[in-house]
């Protein structure tokens, strides 16, 4: 089981960070003006992190052809998207939620830079029960267990 009070902790100077981006820029830029920003946050706050990161996902334990692209990957185990929408829909949760899954990462946070007052959400991949949990502690999503 997953322990969400450490893992928020983990996630605080990230958080900071976004907040920072959005205080400093203003609501209304595009996505991309808000990544490099972050990027530069990050470094000035000295938090690893690695941009577009690619990956391709497994079946069946073999290599696809298909790539995917995190916005980042922060502390190795915190993932990062940018959003700068009107609102936050369950398509932009969906992927924060498969690139959590796909790449084994306990942490993601979903962000959107574009309104006024930022809006961000974080969530949690438990990979033992396979399910994505919310801060609240409630299960938001599940994935389907292998047969035995």
């Amino acid at each position: 089981m997953i322990n969400i009070d450490e893992l928020k902790k983990k996630m605080f100077d990230v958080v900071g960070a976004i907040y920072a981006v959005h205080d400093e820029l203003g609501p209304g830029l595009n996505e991309f003006c808000y990544q490099e920003g972050l990027q530069m946050e990050f470094t000035e706050r000295e938090i690893p992190f690695e941009r577009e990161l690619t990956f391709h996902p497994l079946y069946h334990g073999k290599t696809m052809d298909t790539l995917f692209r995190l916005d980042y990957l922060c502390k190795d185990d915190i993932i990062v998207e940018c959003k700068a929408v009107s609102e936050l829909i369950n398509i932009h949760r969906a992927q924060l939620f498969n690139y959590m899954r796909l790449m084994h990462k306990q942490c993601g946070i979903l962000v959107n830079f574009l309104p006024p007052e930022i809006d961000y959400e974080r969530y949690f991949y438990d990979e033992e029960t396979k399910q994505i949990i919310g801060v609240n502690g409630q299960v938001v999503h599940y994935y389907k267990k292998k047969k035995d």
